[in-house]
Order: C-alpha cells, then structure tokens, then sequence
C-alpha cells in the first residue's frame, strides 16, 4: 500500500492510496488534519463522492473540528479499474481497511455508508469487531440494508433470470455492453428515476447529478458487483453495534432498500436511531441531504463530538 498526495488546499486535500492488489482509490479529506475525530463517507453503488457533498459541507459547517474521510470505491469515480473478481464487497472491506491505515492510523472513527457503502461498513466491522467500540465509535446505515437485498422491492430483480445474462454478456462483449450502456441510460432514464427517487418532483439539478454518476459507472463494475449482493449476509454483526451509537435512516419511498431492511436492521441493534424520513427514496442523500445531516449531527453528538456553538443575536 502507498499513498501520494495530488492537491491540497485549505478546504480540500485529494491523495491517491494504492491498496496491496494495485489499484488506485481516489480520497478526499476535509477538516483539520490534527482532528481526533474522522468521519468517513462511503458511497453506493455506481455512486461516488460527490453523492456526499451537501451532508459533507453540513457536517463540516457543524463540527469544523471533525476530519471527514471520502473515498471513491474502487472501479468507481476517479478510483481505478480493477480485476472483476474483486469487485465484491469482502474487497470493498479490506479497502476500506487501506484507506483507513493510510489516512487515518489512529484516533476515533465514525463510518457512515450509504447503501452498498452501508453494506462495506458492516462488512469491514465483521472482518474487524475488535474496533467496535474501540477505534469505532459509532456507525450510520443510510439507505441499505444488513441481508435480503433480493427479498424486497427492486432488489427481487437480482434473482431475475435476465441478470445472469446481462452479467454474461458483460462477460463475453465489455466494450459492446458499455456502449449499449450508453444508449439503455437514455432509455431507461425515467425508470431509474422512479428507482430512486419515487414518484416526487426532484429537483433537476439532483435528478442530472444522480444520472451521471450512473451513466459514468463502467458496466463491468455495475454488472459484477450484483453476484456479491446476492450473497450478502451482515446480519451476525449488528448486535455488536449495540456497543456504540448507531444511526439507521432510510426514506419511507425508497424501492431499491425498503423501510423492512432499515426497521430489521434496528431491531437487531440495541438503542439505535430509528429514522424513516417521509418522501425520500434510496437517493436519500441527495434528495434530503439537510435532514440527513440533521440526523448524523444528532449521531456525533452522542459520540462526543462538540458540534458549533449556535449564537442568538437578542432584541430588546
């Protein structure tokens, strides 16, 4: 593992983190580099960090104390192509491990993951429960879920016929499927809008940010990462969270994670935070980013952190 700085400035410092296999992750940091604290942003599938940037700029202004950690993963964003068997979340949680050394050696973490960023989370946290309530000091679930992914709205897709062969031919013809990719984007636009973001009006400029995310996502990276959901059991590492705070926040019109995920999830850790916000769907980050923020702010505080004082200006 290495890492090389790639710009710095006051509010933003980007690095380039080689992990053992070779690829390049693309991090950004934020906040004091002395900080005690480091919040750490993961984002979703076909996502990347600019998914983060409302909530970001919102923990910062509360907490400008706090270091905030994002990264993007790998085959995602400006990180790196890498081999298609390791697009699979066990890898995701052993990047997140490299990240973590390189950036943030010591000190208290927060991790916070936004559906397939929730699900590296919890994988990272089963391949080391010794941190949990150690160098883990709390966790947030946004939008994801612990198993099941194919037993509940969209996520019944996976067991599809059509996507083995969609992952076939992404096998057989990559060049050929990215550009069909290209082309399915457009056409297919209106339902990945219903996917995400449900039947409200969004805002235009969220609408375009969500889309090209997607359409800039490579299609083996899309494609490869699904036999890994289909696996996808965390479950046995939630109790654990009981330990620490820990945030679990979902929109109650989200068709890709349902509120059942988020409500299981809940129950299995002791003391969460339960929160189902009215009208935001599995882009919950970009549609609803104040109230999420409202609720990680809530997360932080109970970790310790101080967030900024708020001064009233009093008239007589």
């Amino acid at each position: 593992m290495s890492i090389s700085s790639t710009r710095a400035t006051s509010a933003e410092r980007r690095a380039t983190i080689s992990t053992a296999d070779g690829v390049a992750l693309a991090v950004r940091e934020y906040g004091p580099r002395s900080a005690e604290l480091t919040v750490v942003l993961l984002h979703g599938h076909c996502l990347r960090t600019e998914s983060w940037t409302d909530v970001r700029d919102s923990l910062l202004r509360q907490f400008p104390h706090a270091r905030v950690v994002c990264y993007d993963h790998r085959g995602h964003g400006d990180s790196t192509a890498a081999p298609r068997d390791t697009y699979t979340l066990d890898q995701l949680g052993h990047d997140l491990h490299t990240v973590l050394d390189a950036v943030a050696p010591t000190g208290p973490l927060i991790l916070v993951g936004h559906s397939m960023g929730g699900m590296t989370a919890l994988t990272y946290l089963s391949q080391h429960p010794h941190q949990i309530g150690t160098r883990i000091v709390g966790v947030a679930l946004l939008a994801t879920a612990a198993s099941g992914l194919a037993d509940a709205g969209f996520g019944r897709l996976l067991r599809h016929p059509i996507i083995s062969l969609f992952q076939a031919a992404v096998r057989c013809a990559p060049r050929t499927m990215q550009h069909a990719k290209r082309l399915a984007c457009k056409v297919f636009a209106p339902i990945v809008r219903t996917a995400e973001f449900g039947n409200r009006k969004i805002s235009p400029r969220v609408l375009a940010l969500a889309n090209a995310m997607h359409n800039e996502t490579p299609i083996v990276t899309m494609a490869t990462f699904l036999t890994s959901f289909m696996a996808y059991d965390q479950t046995a590492t939630l109790p654990a969270l009981s330990k620490i705070p820990t945030l679990i926040l979902c929109g109650a019109a989200d068709l890709m994670t349902p509120p059942s995920h988020s409500v299981a999830m809940a129950t299995a850790v002791e003391y969460s935070d339960l929160v189902i916000l009215d009208g935001a769907g599995h882009s919950i980050i970009l549609e609803q980013p104040a109230r999420v923020a409202e609720a990680l702010s809530r997360l932080l505080t109970r970790t310790g952190a101080t967030p900024k004082p708020t001064h009233l200006t009093l008239v007589a």
